[in-house]
């Protein structure tokens, strides 16, 4: 149940303050201290509640090294998706790719390698030849799939990031940050869930291509369960760079999608070995689903409030999300959890669902945690002549 606080009436940009009843007593929140990460920068983000838990210097440019195959890994999955290419369908592998440097799938010109092969090359053995093949064969030339890369990344917000070429090698203003791979990683796994699976391969080698060579770079595979993807890079520029996810069971969160489960990941960047990025990763998030706790406080299209509208067919809008809405909270709070609805008041109809129409405002113990957009869950269509004179009338007396 939810009550009026505050009420602050006249113009359509006033607010409107609700709360449910506090559980205890406001009190500071204690929040959580994240470990000491050997890493020039690192982000840790809740994606099932869409918080970041622990950062430091994620606006800082570094280069992304072949942590830019997530963008590649994305233009690509979005023609398949699209039905542009399909998985069978074959690419020819052309010189420039052949003789790509760094990190190999070992694949020639006499070939002719199905896209499925190839983003297995890409993404297990982080070949660079394979990038190029498929960076070609989608966007016709190399120079035209950079094009398309960061076009893709302004459409998707991330506002420092420029590419160079569709692998990661060193090249100058080829240049990303650690919050702008958190919205890649997290538009990549939301985007395209029916092909996240190639990140969690372990094992893969193209036949007739070197054994020795069919090994996933990244280590947290083999070591945790419950980590299933997804990319590491390395340069001399960039160091040891690794963006880690993981879902785990959490007992407060219950089945907030199709699949349930919590999934936080993690983004090291400029770690000095191997194995320092892969501890650095693992300790995020251990730390992670350790020192939070989720806590979903709305079913996905439940109404937060249900407030009155003015001149509309309908006399209430239900404001929620069309997911669940869930948060994360230091461990142990779960009870101390507050929240706010702000939203314009009077609400004068016409609204079309989907249209931001107010904040939910979450405290723990009196600090703020989240803000998180309400929409309309549902269209309130303008009433006619005679019902909008009506409540024309009565927001006069009122």
């Amino acid at each position: 149940m939810h009550r009026f606080l505050t009420v602050f009436r006249g113009l359509a940009s006033t607010l409107v303050l609700l709360s449910s009843v506090a559980l205890l007593p406001a009190a500071q929140a204690q929040m959580p201290q994240p470990p000491e990460v050997a890493a020039r920068s690192y982000l840790l983000l809740d994606i099932t509640a869409n918080q970041i838990l622990a950062a430091r210097d994620i606006d800082s440019p570094v280069e992304p090294a072949s942590l830019t195959k997530l963008m590649t890994e994305y233009l690509v999955f979005d023609a398949l998706k699209s039905k542009k290419i399909t998985l069978k369908q074959t690419f020819p592998v052309s010189e420039r790719a052949w003789k790509m440097p760094g990190s190999r799938m070992f694949i020639d010109p006499k070939m002719q390698v199905p896209v499925e092969d190839l983003i297995k090359g890409m993404i297990v053995q982080s070949g660079n030849d394979a990038t190029m093949a498929l960076a070609e064969g989608v966007g016709g030339t190399a120079e035209n799939f950079v094009k398309l890369m960061n076009e893709q990344a302004k459409a998707l917000g991330m506002k420092s990031t420029a590419y160079k070429n569709p692998e990661g090698l060193t090249e100058p203003g080829h240049t990303t940050t650690a919050r702008d791979l958190s919205i890649l990683s997290t538009r990549l796994m939301q985007d395209f869930p029916d092909y996240m699976g190639f990140s969690a391969i372990k094992k893969y080698r193209y036949p007739g291509t070197p054994a020795a060579n069919d090994t996933n770079r990244n280590t947290l595979l083999f070591r945790d369960p419950t980590v299933d993807g997804l990319k590491t890079g390395h340069t001399a520029a960039a160091g040891y760079c690794m963006i880690a996810t993981a879902k785990r069971d959490f007992p407060n969160l219950g089945a907030t999608g199709a699949s349930g489960g919590r999934r936080l990941v993690a983004i090291v960047l400029g770690a000095t070995s191997d194995s320092a990025r892969a501890n650095e990763s693992q300790k995020l998030l251990n730390w992670g689903y350790t020192a939070f706790e989720a806590v979903k406080l709305f079913d996905a299209g439940q109404a937060v409030v249900s407030p009155a509208v003015w001149k509309g067919k309908s006399s209430t809008v239900k404001l929620g999300r069309p997911e669940a809405i869930v948060i994360a909270v230091p461990a142990g709070s779960a009870a101390k959890v507050q929240t706010q609805v702000a939203r314009p008041d009077p609400l004068v109809a016409p609204y079309t669902r989907g249209q931001a129409l107010g904040t939910l405002k979450v405290n723990v113990g009196g600090e703020t945690m989240v803000d998180i957009p309400l929409v309309a869950l549902e269209t309130v269509e303008e009433a006619g002549i005679l019902g909008r004179a009506w409540d024309s009338i009565r927001l006069w007396i009122k």
